[in-house]
């Protein structure tokens, strides 16, 4: 299928942990091969108002699209009026590039991993997940599992990003439960206040202190 887009007129009702519904609007419907499904308003900028995060399971009938996930909870969305639907191939992604910066922190705190925690060991870089690979995995002093995720500057939408490799990691039983921490030379106080709220950790690093502290090979400058 590739990622189908269909602008419609249309009500969304969402049962599980708890009951939601859109009302009778024009939206964006974005389903995309992972088996994900995305209400779009022309508004919040990339927030859905409401998703269906993957695996889940899409049938489409006469009155519009049925998403159910394995926990049971569902997104109905009611079509009344399509205006729009296509799909496309998008062909494989070569990922994100992060910028000069970002790179080289990640780089100098793989190999200083101590730097971010007493007795904490690297498991490994850009460790995957179906959401997209968090940047450090590593291991704590006691043994649990932390996932690092590193910015030149700590934003609220870098919470929000580690929050959702740490959703997916917490389902594999070998990790769980998986400690958060967002790294960054700057952390914004709005991001210092949510992730706080979210159980996220913050650390600030000094990006000269960790080249003057790396190993000899990896010194850049």
């Amino acid at each position: 299928m590739g990622v189908r887009l269909i602008v419609a007129r249309c009500a969304v009702v969402y049962t599980g942990r708890l009951g939601a519904r859109l009302p009778d609007a024009q939206r964006l419907i974005l389903l995309k091969d992972d088996g994900s499904i995305a209400i779009h308003a022309d508004a919040k900028a990339y927030k859905p108002l409401n998703w269906m995060s993957p695996p889940c399971s899409i049938v489409e009938g006469d009155r519009g699209l049925v998403a159910t996930n394995p926990a049971g909870e569902r997104l109905v969305v009611e079509l009344r009026e399509v205006l729009f639907d296509e799909s496309f191939e998008l062909g494989d992604d070569p990922g994100l590039a992060k910028d000069g910066v970002e790179a080289e922190l990640q780089m100098l705190l793989a190999a200083q991993v101590h730097a971010l925690g007493a007795g904490w060991r690297l498991v490994r870089r850009e460790y995957p997940t179906d959401v997209g690979p968090v940047d450090l995995l590593c291991r704590d002093a006691d043994g649990g599992a932390v996932a690092v995720e590193i910015k030149r500057v700590g934003e609220i939408a870098g919470v929000e990003q580690l929050l959702r490799y740490k959703e997916r990691l917490d389902r594999d039983g070998s990790l769980a439960p998986v400690r958060a921490l967002l790294v960054a030379t700057r952390i914004k106080p709005q991001a210092q206040v949510f992730a706080t709220s979210r159980g996220v950790e913050c650390r600030q690093v000094d990006l000269d202190e960790l080249r003057v502290d790396a190993p000899a090979d990896l010194r850049l400058f």
